[in-house]
């Protein structure tokens, strides 16, 4: 199937869709689509802003900036085909769905919006593993016909040079980096009995899948509690536990369940939107943890944080924020991970600078992002190809670069430096 010229521009609004893994499945999945609401509501505030959700009542219940919400998965395809027609661009992700058994999914509709003439725009995406044929024929075929493909890291590129993309590929990074915190209270701790005035160590696991097929559960189940048990006694700390989608619940319980110190484990079992697991870091000393997006938001508060990398998305992050990472998670790497953990703590004061510089860099090149989606329909407006091009271009002031500041995608206000300071209160004094 080959791609039709962009049609001529309609009267009215531009209507914008954005396609990705949301419906309220992951925690990270629902940072993005915030973030990438709030980058396309600060450079277009006229647009009709359409989400393409897996659970559109979830959607439209927490994601105030949408305008419209379309069911995709499991109704007929036509009512979404003439949704995506009505388009005048659609944005793909954020964040890692171009993988086995999910690529030729989403590219299908992307596919389907270029049949009808509607610009797409790969939005920091994520890509791997892809090894199933009909993915990598579907990445190959659907990317060489986007206006433009952002990756969020440089392993996605490696993955899709690999398959046989040949186009430019701009890597920034991820869109939460620029997610705004929420108030997590203590009254909210005490509700999920997390006890006050003590040292927290936040930690993260998550399930074996098609993104983490190589995980063998007990090993990394007792490796996390041998983790888990060692910051008990080495920091005289508590250690949270953060679901970062429904599934983790039960492998945190495994976890727990093979500590020798359960009673200093705690599980959150409330839901949080994305804005308030970034405002839990005010309370943790420090962060050990496997899913991405917990990562991110620990780094962006300014903890000291040890990744798990599970997979190259994992390790790819690590390696940007010089944080220390063993390649791969298995028991036998117990003694290393157990050294890396108490040196993080030990050294953290002077890796402080380095990891706020890192910080600030990462967060300007998920800014860029925003800026290259904001030219495209820069572009599109000086050619007529959106509803706001024929009525006269955008109101914006400014272009994107004003948008920063916007609702939604608004740069925190504290400055990096500021942010290490909550870390700092337990990671300066003796342990």
């Amino acid at each position: 199937m080959t791609t039709s010229e962009p049609r001529p521009s309609r009267p009215g609004r531009p209507r914008i869709g954005l396609l990705g893994s949301y419906g309220g499945f992951n925690i990270g999945d629902e940072a993005i689509l915030q973030c990438v609401l709030g980058c396309l509501r600060s450079h277009r505030p006229e647009a009709a802003l359409v989400v393409f959700s897996r659970d559109a009542e979830h959607t439209r219940t927490h994601q105030p900036m949408a305008d419209e919400v379309v069911g995709w998965e499991g109704v007929p395809q036509r009512p979404v085909t003439d949704v995506l027609s009505g388009l005048d661009l659609l944005v793909l992700g954020g964040g890692g769905i171009l993988y086995d058994g999910e690529a030729r999914r989403y590219l299908k509709l992307v596919r389907a919006a270029q049949s009808r003439g509607v610009r797409t725009f790969a939005y920091a995406v994520g890509a791997g593993p892809l090894h199933e044929n009909d993915d990598r024929e579907a990445v190959r075929t659907v990317l060489a016909d986007m206006d433009e493909v952002v990756v969020r890291d440089e392993e996605s590129r490696l993955v899709l040079e690999e398959v046989g993309v040949e186009r430019d590929l701009v890597v920034t990074a991820d869109p939460a980096l620029l997610l705004p915190p929420e108030p997590f209270t203590a009254e909210m701790m005490r509700q999920e009995g997390v006890p006050a005035d003590a040292r927290l160590v936040g930690m993260s696991v998550r399930e074996p899948g098609r993104a983490a097929e190589k995980l063998d559960e007990g090993d990394y189940h007792a490796l996390l509690a041998d983790v888990a048990d060692f910051l008990v006694r080495r920091l005289d700390a508590h250690v949270v536990f953060m679901p970062m989608e429904r599934h983790d619940v039960r492998h945190a319980h495994a976890v727990l369940s093979r500590m020798t110190a359960p009673d200093r484990g705690r599980i959150l079992h409330s839901a949080y939107t994305p804005g308030q697991v970034l405002g839990l870091m005010s309370h943790l000393d420090l962060v050990v943890g496997m899913r991405l997006h917990f990562l991110i938001f620990a780094a962006v508060s300014g903890l000291p944080v040890l990744p798990l990398p599970y997979a190259g998305k994992v390790f790819d992050f690590a390696r940007r924020l010089g944080a220390p990472a063993l390649v791969g998670v298995a028991r036998e790497q117990v003694g290393l991970l157990l050294a890396e953990v108490d040196r993080l703590w030990d050294e953290f004061p002077q890796r402080r600078a380095d990891l706020n510089t890192r910080v600030r860099a990462l967060r300007k090149l998920a800014a860029e992002t925003c800026a290259r989606c904001g030219a495209l329909l820069d572009e599109m407006d000086k050619a007529g190809g959106t509803a706001a091009g024929a009525a006269g271009g955008s109101d914006t002031e400014g272009g994107i670069g004003a948008g920063i500041g916007g609702p939604g995608l608004r740069l925190l206000d504290r400055r990096p430096e500021d942010d290490g300071a909550v870390a700092g209160r337990s990671a300066g004094r003796e342990a």
